[in-house]
């Protein structure tokens, strides 16, 4: 019989950032907000998490990287919101983005997730911001308890 390795929900002793963007912070404001509940449901201590405003999405992986070379947090979660407008800027930008966070998660010392929504809409986002589509929020605060454990075993 194989070995099985998976995470545990248990932020207890935790210390997160969350590196959020405030671009669209109508939605990337209730992200935050399912993130902390997320952690503080699953143990860990509000003095512990430490929330970072960047101005855009494009700037979310920037900050993320400098933190995770700090080793002063067991996780990142990096959030924001990308909602299509007129142009081909939409596409562009959520490539460098989720490639970005992508690529400094397979290089970081300390587990980083996200929970960066893309969205048609500013209803279509907001139903991902704790509506109909859930929080992804939250979501990317559950994984993140997950591989920090994982991380850890």
């Amino acid at each position: 019989m194989p070995n099985l390795h998976e995470g545990t929900l248990d932020a207890k002793g935790k210390r997160v950032a969350i590196v959020a963007s405030r671009f669209n912070d109508f939605v990337t404001h209730r992200l935050v907000d399912g993130a902390i509940d997320c952690l503080t449901r699953n143990g860990a201590d509000e003095s512990a998490l430490e929330i970072y405003w960047v101005p855009g999405s494009f700037e979310v992986p920037q900050l993320a990287h400098k933190l995770s070379q700090s080793m002063e947090f067991d996780g990142i979660l990096c959030l924001g919101t990308i909602i299509r407008g007129d142009t081909y800027h939409f596409d562009v930008l959520s490539g460098a983005v989720f490639r970005s966070i992508s690529d400094l998660a397979a290089r970081s010392q300390i587990p980083v997730t996200h929970g960066v929504i893309t969205a048609d809409s500013p209803d279509q986002a907001m139903d991902r911001a704790g509506g109909k589509g859930g929080n992804k929020g939250w979501d990317g605060a559950q994984a993140l308890i997950e591989m920090m454990n994982l991380w850890k075993s």
